[in-house]
């Protein structure tokens, strides 16, 4: 994101000092960890200081907007944001676009090792091994792990930084399956029958009512957070 060639170029702390009306409790400490994760790449001077473009400033001011109102894990925020062409965030498309299951798809082939996985994601071996003991995950150490079992993974690492642990989650795995199985009930004969053209149809149904699903309960636990914020 490099700035034009007379657009003033701000420091870490003239960043901070716009964002803090919007946001009183960010931090210079809080802006380069979003850099460390990836979400935004400011300009380096060679002495290796910070330089923030108008468009740094503004992805920002969207990262932390999304985090504050629609409590939106940086992973999710950042994947639509480098997806967008214009750099913006419409939690509208959200259900249609991001969160949308790819169930005709054959599931990805690659298999990452526990290793691998350790590595990728920074989980200990126990937590690995807790995700596994609670079903939380579908893979194992001795058959590998898939891109899913990795995001999981990932996402607990950062929840048991708060204090979450696999045991916590267990509502979670519930909540998916009976999800699940309701699903297959409203659509059972679509994804049993033999016509393919019908079955196609079925499956798409059924993405559609996990993405509607995924954004219905998102938006319920935004409604919730803000009675217990109020």
């Amino acid at each position: 994101m490099e700035g034009g060639a007379d657009e003033e170029l701000l420091t870490i702390g003239a960043v901070r000092k716009l964002l803090e009306q919007d946001f009183p409790e960010i931090s210079i400490s809080k802006i380069r960890y979003l850099e460390d994760r990836g979400l935004v790449t400011p300009q380096r001077t060679p002495g290796g200081y910070r330089l923030f473009s108008t468009m740094d400033v503004e992805r920002l001011r969207t990262i932390l907007r999304l985090q504050r109102d629609e409590f939106l894990p940086l992973g999710v925020i950042g994947k639509e944001l480098d997806g967008s062409t214009t750099g913006s965030f419409s939690v509208a498309n959200q259900a249609k676009q991001l969160k949308r299951a790819n169930l005709s798809a054959p599931a990805p082939a690659r298999r990452h090792s526990a290793e691998e996985m350790r590595a990728a994601t920074g989980v200990s071996a126990e937590l690995l091994a807790d995700l596994e003991a609670f079903s939380l995950i579908a893979g194992t150490s001795a058959q590998g792990y898939d891109e899913t079992d990795r995001e999981v993974v990932q996402t607990m690492v950062e929840l048991s930084q708060y204090g979450v642990e696999p045991r916590h989650l267990r509502f979670f795995r519930n909540a998916a399956d009976r999800e699940a199985s309701l699903f297959e009930q409203l659509l059972a004969s679509g994804l049993r029958s033999k016509n393919p053209e019908r079955r196609r149809e079925a499956i798409s149904s059924l993405e559609n009512l996990a993405a509607l699903a995924s954004h219905l309960r998102h938006l319920m636990l935004v409604a919730t957070l803000r009675r217990m914020t109020a």
